[in-house]
């Protein structure tokens, strides 16, 4: 079964159940200051998974876009991606565990045929510190299930320390079947919200002699053990608490979140036991190959990583809300995902000029049916991508000058080289120069002086005094920035609402002043200030500031009435409504208008809080203006 067909199943399958589909929310956070990116399918949703109603009812559907960073390192192990598609189905205070725990098992068994006697699940052991019980429930539901496929479903406990036991259903604590954006309990602060959750395993075969191969070898085989023989590929959440000062309370309603990996399910789908095998990769490895003139099999882990460094970017780039590459927050990521598949490209000795741009262009073609502003946003890509390239090679360049610099004195005595971790450190740090390819000019140094290349363990202890030396560094940027918030609003209190109030003020006054071409993209909003960064290529004048504060400010003056309504995205446009229009399945989205509805000052689609009153908003001023990037400005602005 290919991905697209896995798709249009799983959202028939739920609406079919009274699901509505609803659309991948942006890869870029609205509103939302936990995260640079979307990292799971809950995120968007959790306004409504704490009470508040959403326009298409209780259950929804959806397959999200989704990327987590802290996944980077982890590319190349034939399962690891950092952009991932999370097909999600949702109740909101609806059904709840056995419903749920039926339909997923349904779904996996009947609707795409996955054989029931290699899938496993994990529960909740329970935590007494918390007050939280073993999920006993689930694992009563689990047992019908599996009774009605004439398998036997043994509960298990402590699995990690004694084995499989002949079990089918395991019990982990809060570090496997707890979830929440912020993870354990512990870490969860007041008013996150979160619950414990059953996660469906896949046997891909004891034949496949994983576990006997792997560094675990010595320890008891599980569904959780990191041999790889067992795939995580669902994982219902029942969202029913809330953090409070001392304890969890439940919330007003019971919710099920269920996320599943598209890539991970259609990899066992098509018989592979490597996502990369799949049709969701195929067409991009093998232009790869095309590219390198190597096989994919003989290099995995470098193609891996350039498949999915690539595709990631090429998605977040390519979002409505599109990111370039820049030094900071959602930019730094996109420009580390670049230069990391430029690297790997180089160990496959790639010698085309942009050819990164033959890669991402594969990407757009095989996912623009499905995420159409992939084909619209091209353009935008492939300039960006040009010149990071362009940017990364002159940083290389620089960054052999000064490597030539510092290890000049050496000629070829290179035993205690990794205790130089400083100056490679540093030249890292102040080019951009990868500490791989440091490694990869040191042993070519060696070579050149009839030396043999750097051993493994040499080149490991390097790697560990490197690494420490970058959390050193990290350390030390997380005091100086304590406090800096990443993007949408740092909270919902009345001064950031009145501010995130008077981005929309801004937005109309720049697109009156500078022209229609002017977009948002992207803002940070707290209690002291505002941060709007928009499309225009040139600085603003002064007469131009002075303009368009003089607008806002009359708009606050004349007391504008600020009203919303929901309507279908169509309407929306057709009502001339500004906004990143997502939507494929006609979603009713929220339109905040200011003044009259036929003779408006502002409308646009959003859905973050708003003061009932802009006459209270107080005076509005513009304090700074900078680049934000290529075309992309940046102002910030206050209220006295």
């Amino acid at each position: 079964m290919g991905s697209k067909e896995l798709r249009n199943k799983f959202l028939k399958f739920f609406e079919e159940r009274g699901h509505k589909i609803i659309p991948s929310a942006s890869l870029i956070p609205e509103n939302d200051s936990t995260t640079l990116f979307t990292g799971s399918g809950m995120q968007p949703l959790v306004p409504y998974l704490m009470g508040e109603p959403h326009s298409q009812g209780k259950r929804l559907v959806d397959i999200q876009k989704s990327f987590r960073a802290e996944d980077i390192e982890e590319v190349g192990d034939n399962r690891h991606t950092t952009f991932f598609e999370m097909m999600g189905n949702w109740s909101l205070g609806d059904y709840f565990k056995k419903e749920q725990l039926n339909w997923i098992f349904e779904f996996l068994v009947k609707e795409i045929q996955l054989d029931p006697k290699r899938l496993y699940v994990s529960v909740f052991r329970g935590n007494k510190e918390i007050g939280i019980e073993k999920d006993s429930k689930s694992v009563e539901i689990w047992k019908d299930i599996f009774k009605n496929y004439n398998i036997e479903a043994n509960d298990i406990d402590f699995a990690e320390k004694n084995g499989m036991q002949d079990g089918r259903i395991f019990y982990y604590d809060e570090t496997k079947n707890w979830w929440s954006r912020s993870g354990i309990p512990v870490n969860m602060p007041i008013g996150e919200i979160g619950g414990p959750d059953s996660e469906i395993f896949y046997d891909l075969g004891e034949d496949l002699k994983r576990h006997e191969n792997s560094e675990y070898k010595d320890q008891p085989c599980h569904i959780n053990c990191g041999c790889g023989r067992f795939i995580e590929i669902g994982n219902s959440v029942f969202i029913e608490f809330i953090r409070s000062e001392k304890r969890f309370d439940p919330l007003p309603q019971k919710n099920v979140d269920f996320g599943g990996g598209l890539e991970r399910i259609s990899m066992v789908l098509q018989g592979k036991n490597n996502i990369f095998e799949t049709d969701l990769f195929i067409n991009i490895i093998k232009k790869i190959e095309d590219l390198s003139g190597l096989k994919y099999a003989d290099n995995m882990s470098a193609f891996e990583v350039i498949a999915d460094h690539l595709r990631a970017a090429t998605f977040i780039m390519g979002d409505d809300k599109g990111v370039m590459p820049s030094n900071i927050d959602q930019g730094y990521i996109v420009r580390r995902l670049i230069r990391r598949a430029i690297r790997y490209g180089r160990q496959l000795d790639i010698k085309k000029d942009l050819w990164i741009q033959e890669v991402s262009q594969v990407i757009i073609d095989d996912y623009k049916s499905v995420y159409p502003e992939l084909f619209k946003n091209s353009k935008f890509i492939m300039n960006n991508l040009e010149k990071e390239e362009i940017k990364f090679g002159k940083t290389l360049e620089k960054g052999l000058k000064e490597f030539e610099k510092l290890f000049s004195h050496y000629k070829g005595d290179f035993k205690e080289f990794y205790l130089e971790v400083e100056n490679l450190f540093n030249l890292y740090q102040t080019y951009g120069f990868p500490v791989e390819l440091s490694i990869e000019e040191i042993n070519k140094k060696r070579i050149q002086y009839g030396g043999v290349p750097i051993s493994k363990d040499m080149e490991e202890n390097f790697l560990n005094l490197f690494q420490e030396e970058i959390k050193k560094h990290q350390e030390l940027s997380r005091t100086a920035a304590a406090g800096k918030f990443k993007g949408g609003l740092a909270d919902t209190s009345e001064q950031t609402t009145k501010l995130h109030t008077a981005c929309h003020l801004l937005l109309a006054a720049l697109r009156k002043v500078l022209g229609n071409h002017v977009e948002q993209k992207g803002s940070n909003i707290t209690a002291e200030r505002l941060r709007f960064d928009f499309s225009h290529s040139e600085k603003l004048t002064n007469e131009q500031i002075k303009e368009i504060e003089e607008i806002v400010n009359k708009a606050i003056k004349n007391n504008l009435p600020i009203t919303f309504e929901e309507m279908s995205l169509e309407d929306a446009k057709k009502q001339g409504a500004s906004g990143v229009f997502e939507s494929k399945y006609g979603e009713k989205v929220k339109v905040y208008t200011i003044g009259e509805k036929d003779n408006f000052f502002s409308k646009e689609i959003c859905g973050g809080p708003h003061v009932k009153s802009i006459g209270n908003l107080g005076y509005f001023k513009i304090i700074k203006q900078e680049s934000s990037g290529a075309g992309i400005r940046r102002v910030k602005a206050i209220l006295e």
